[in-house]
């Protein structure tokens, strides 16, 4: 660990650039998976252990029509859809079926569900680590020790335009209105006439499409492999758990220093990087029981 702190800090602190660059490009994936499970955790208070299988379902679905010959710009919006009403298909079958059990019962049902999920890609796809290779080319900086595929600046412009087109969509359009009315009074909300079942149903499949679309970008600019989900998942986790729920610009912050994390973690240990999502999640809960403690007073 010395000889990587000195590379890092003596030797060739220019390292740290393409470090912090790829934290930004992990962070914007983290935030997309993260606002989905924000989502439904706030709105219909499921834990879904299965999220970062979503993103890999969304890796392996863009990897499948890219072996086909279709450009990005067909890919993404396949997918989105395809993965919407695959998440309502779950909805339909799995998650309604648990709204109103205990906690116990909803992390049960999703982990069952994240294994049933591996267990399908990889008998499709198989055990080989995959990625989409968009030929694209590369830039570079310092003498080729700093590294920027275009194909990650690419995925960084949509996670963006993405990250805005929710915060409109939640902010201006009628269902979007209805969700956030549904997360703060479901009984409020249902006497106002609002359809809870229909409400509960579209944030799940939306979650479930913005878990794809994460994947899309997995999948161009890192790898995809049946049982990586665990990390998008344990991600999600830690950065929900710190940020709150509903407070995206919270996620965005919190995804990008787990991205950051992970990404010099990995630099100093390969298997630290799927660590340090656990790790961060770990820690985060820690946190929360010392300061809940501290806040705790006796009832007279």
């Amino acid at each position: 660990m010395w000889d990587e702190l000195q590379l890092l800090f003596v030797w060739a602190p220019v390292i740290n650039i393409q470090l912090i660059l790829e934290g930004i490009f992990v962070g914007a994936i983290f935030a997309l998976s993260a606002y989905g499970l924000a989502l439904v955790w706030g709105v219909m208070n499921i834990k879904n252990l299965a999220q970062g299988d979503f993103v890999i379902a969304g890796g392996y679905m863009a990897f499948w029509l890219n072996s086909l010959g279709l450009p990005l710009p067909l890919i993404l919006p396949i997918v989105l859809v395809s993965m919407f009403f695959y998440g309502w298909l779950v909805y339909l079958l799995v998650i309604r079926r648990i709204l109103d059990q205990d906690m116990f019962v909803s992390l049960l049902a999703t982990f069952g569900l994240s294994l049933l999920m591996q267990q399908v890609i990889n008998r499709i796809f198989g055990p080989e680590v995959q990625t989409v290779d968009m030929q694209l080319p590369v830039f570079d900086a310092f003498d080729n020790m700093v590294t920027i595929p275009s194909s990650k600046l690419i995925a960084l412009g949509l996670a963006a335009i993405i990250a805005i087109a929710v915060v409109l969509f939640m902010k201006k359009s009628r269902t979007g209105q209805a969700i956030r009315a549904t997360a703060q009074d479901p009984r409020a909300a249902r006497v106002l006439g609002i359809n809870i079942d229909r409400v509960y149903a579209f944030t799940f499949a939306f979650n479930s499409a913005l878990c794809g679309a994460a994947g899309v970008l997995v999948s161009i600019i890192f790898v995809i492999q049946p049982f990586y989900g665990i990390t998008y998942s344990m991600g999600s986790f830690a950065i929900v758990t710190a940020a709150g729920l509903g407070n995206l610009p919270a996620v965005i912050i919190s995804a990008f220093g787990i991205g950051l994390f992970t990404k010099y973690c990995g630099f100093f240990e390969s298997a630290l990087e799927y660590a340090a999502p656990v790790a961060v999640l770990i820690t985060v809960l820690l946190w929360r029981q010392i300061t809940m403690s501290r806040n705790r007073q006796a009832v007279r």
